[in-house]
């Protein structure tokens, strides 16, 4: 049976989880796509592109720097139907969680038409109109205090991950 080399475009199927268990991300139906944080009614929800769970296998070329170099790395060698687990440490995933990245701004800087909430997802930009991605953590009477972090820095990541086909 044919073995995956670097150069060759592949299928995978992968569920990522966190040290603790928990599934962040899943090329599986069954397992990333979680009817309540879609908003759909049903678990056929993710055939809404957008709802933020994917499903089916996802298509890379292996060496081509579009997924994790280490899960890339792996999949060399692996024939159609062959199965491996990786550990991506925080620093090689999404960086250490850094608290110089969690700051405040006094709310008579935000726009008037901003209503912050806790867990609202933004994107800021300053003077020199570089933007950021950040998360509300904290809304006061005077300030709200932001996280410019990935959502998931400071967390090592475990692929399961399967070789689909060599196309």
């Amino acid at each position: 049976m044919k073995q995956a080399q670097k150069g060759d475009r592949v299928k995978i199927d992968f569920t990522g989880k966190l040290q603790d268990g928990t599934v962040f991300d899943s090329t599986l139906e069954a397992e990333g796509c979680d009817s309540d944080e879609c908003g759909c009614e049903t678990d056929e929800c993710c055939e809404d592109e957008d709802c933020g769970c994917e499903t089916g296998p996802m298509e890379l070329t292996i060496g081509g720097g579009e997924f994790f170099e280490q899960v890339e790395e792996a999949l060399i060698g692996m024939a159609p139907g062959d199965k491996k687990t990786v550990t991506i440490p925080a620093e090689d995933a999404f960086g250490e969680y850094d608290e110089e990245k969690v700051f405040s701004v006094p709310k008579s800087d935000l726009p008037e038409d901003l209503i912050p909430e806790v867990g609202q997802e933004l994107v800021l930009a300053n003077d020199d109109e570089e933007e950021i991605g950040v998360a509300v953590v904290e809304v006061t009477d005077d300030s709200v205090t932001f996280d410019a972090n990935h959502p998931l820095a400071g967390e090592d990541l475990t692929y399961e991950f399967s070789l689909v086909e060599i196309l």
